[in-house]
Formats: structure tokens, sequence, C-alpha cells
């Protein structure tokens, strides 16, 4: 019985000091909560497409040329915005023919992070094939492999560059290296520090207390990690949130028999989401405060929707809180990509 009885003393005083820390500082301990979100420290590259600077460059030259149109008139650019965070302002991306497509532009951040498949509903098995599709597509870029090859191979300046990013006879100029290197380029649009990140180095002061409630909220009483998760906050998966209706239904085009899947979108990454607007798949939410309402409702409620997503019942006053932090995830320099020199090293996230 003593042992018993001092076991519960000597838990009783580690309680009473740990709640003493709290008061004493004023702050809860979020060290651990916060560890979960710290920015790696250098980018991932596959095995089969590795980086080399000479094929970042070329990667970036072809991003913004568009000698990959058909009309000559689009590049990548036209939807993925550096200055946009690397998507556009629009609810649906434009087509060629003035009309606009299913979904909404993703953003390319970050997207060396991405689990599994790329696009809001996954119908893209890696980066490289980002890259193909919207060169082909008759509503986007709209030119066939052939036609691709033989402009590039027409201009000696990109035969050269292309002979540098790959090297070792014949041809340079093919439509899996001008994939390789778009691809390159792409995973080097890497979100910047932003304060959050200075947070979670243990500067107290980079986040302000409204901020901080709002984190809090984030992982614990709003859910949003479950989903948002690691340092890009986004598990890359696919959840059904309750905003889909209809024929809109998202990953189970792929898997027509999951009820899972039956509505499921791609969680997207939250860095720089402040300056992302409109918002989801489709683009249906205008603003943050749109959203936040969204989820403290808990969307449309069916067999599909996620576990996760229920009725919150947040105060005014938890809203904004949760805004608070949601901004602390923008940096200043997301551009920086279009513009940076390319080293022999990928330069560190």
């Amino acid at each position: 019985m003593a042992r018993i009885y001092v076991g519960a003393i000597a838990a009783f005083l580690a309680i009473s000091v740990g709640s003493w820390a709290v008061a004493t500082t004023g702050e809860p301990d979020r060290s651990a909560k916060l560890a979960e979100f710290r920015r790696p420290d250098a980018i991932p590259f596959p095995e089969e497409n590795p980086y080399q600077a000479a094929k970042a460059e070329l990667g970036r030259a072809l991003f913004f040329d568009p000698i990959l149109s058909r009309d000559g008139e689009r590049t990548c650019a036209t939807c993925h915005i550096p200055g946009q965070s690397w998507t556009d302002a629009n609810a649906r991306a434009p087509r060629n023919d003035g009309g606009v497509m299913e979904f909404r532009t993703p953003t390319l951040l970050n997207a060396a992070w991405t689990e599994g498949t790329y696009g809001w509903d996954g119908k893209f098995r890696s980066l490289e094939v980002v890259a193909r599709t919207p060169l082909t597509s008759p509503s986007n870029m709209n030119l066939t492999p052939e036609e691709m090859v033989r402009r590039v191979s027409a201009d000696s300046a990109y035969v050269a560059a292309f002979e540098k990013a790959f090297p070792g006879g014949g041809s340079p100029v093919t439509q899996e290296h001008i994939e390789q290197a778009l691809a390159t380029f792409q995973r080097l649009i890497v979100s910047g520090p932003a304060p959050f990140d200075r947070w979670v180095e243990g500067d107290a002061r980079a986040v302000d207390a409204a901020a901080k409630r709002g984190f809090d909220l984030f992982v614990g009483k709003a859910h949003c990690s479950a989903c948002h998760s690691g340092w890009t906050f986004s598990d890359g998966s696919f959840h059904d949130i309750g905003v889909a209706q209809g024929n809109d239904i998202g990953r189970a085009r792929f898997f027509p028999t999951s009820t899972a899947l039956r509505y499921a979108f791609k969680t997207p990454t939250l860095r720089n989401v402040a300056g992302r607007a409109p918002y989801m798949h489709d683009g249906s939410r205008k603003t943050l405060d749109e959203v936040i309402d969204l989820y403290d409702r808990g969307g449309i409620d069916r067999p599909s929707r996620s576990r996760d997503i229920r009725p919150l019942a947040l105060s005014a006053e938890e809203k904004a809180d949760l805004i608070a932090f949601l901004k602390t995830l923008d940096d200043d320099r997301s551009a920086d990509a279009a513009s940076r020199p390319f080293g022999p090293e990928p330069p560190e996230p």
C-alpha cells in the first residue's frame, strides 16, 4: 500500500509541476504538436527523374513558353501564376475556347511532397503525367506529342539546352524529356518560411495570441489536422467534406463501387491559403470565412462523408481565431522559383 501511495503522490506532484509550468509561462506546451508541422530539410526527387540544375532551368523555360500551345497563346503559367501562389483567381480553370474546365486550378506549391496521385480526383499518377496532360488536352494547350517535339527541335537554343540536361547521345528532345524537365522545375516550387514556421522553431512572438488559439482549435476541436497534416498541411488523401453533389463524384470516378470515395477530393495544401481564393475543388467558396462556416455546419450529411466532418458549434471568436492561424501559413516569396538561379544542388525548402 505504501508504494501505491507514494506512486500516487509522485503522480500528483508531476501533474502539479506541469500545471505550474503552464501557469508561469502563460502558454500550454504545444511543442509536440508543432513538431508535426516542421519544415523538411530538402526537396524530394524521384530516382527515375533526379534533380539536375540544367534540367530545372530547361523546365522553367518551357513552363513560360507558348511554344508548347497550338495557338501560341497559352503557357503553363496561364493558369499556374507565380504571383498568385501558382494558381489563379478563377473558380474553375479557363479553357482555350473561352469556357471553363471541370475543376479549379490546383496550386503547384509543394507538389514535390504530394502523396500518391495528383489532381483533385487523383487522375494523374505522377508529376510528370501532370505536365503531359495539359499539353495534349484539346481544351488546354492542344498540342500533339509529335508537333511538340517538332517545334522544340526546330529551336537550336532548346536543342542545346536539352543536350545539356539529358546527355548521353541520341535525340535529346523527346516527349518524355519535356515532361521530366517540367516536373523537375515544378518540384522546386516550394512555399517559403512563414510566421508559423518561426513559431515552430521556437519564436513565441512570431504569431499572436489569436493565431495560437486557432492552432489549438486546428489540432483539437475543429479536427482540421485529421486531413491537413504534415508540413504541407495535407495528408495527400481523398475525402468527402460534404460539398460536391450530383455527377461531381470525385475519386469515385475511378472507383465507382466505393462509397467512401464518392464525392471525395484530394486534400489541398494550406500553405499560402489566405491568398488563394476562391476555395474548394470547384471554387464554390469565395472566402476563408465561407470555408470555416462550411466545416462548422459539417457539410452534406451522407454515407460518403468523412468521419472527421461533423458540426463543430464554433463560436464567432473561434472562427476568427482559426482564420488568424491560417494567415500565419502565408509566406512572402512564393514566386521565387520563377526567377531564382538553380545550382548543382536543389535549394532547401
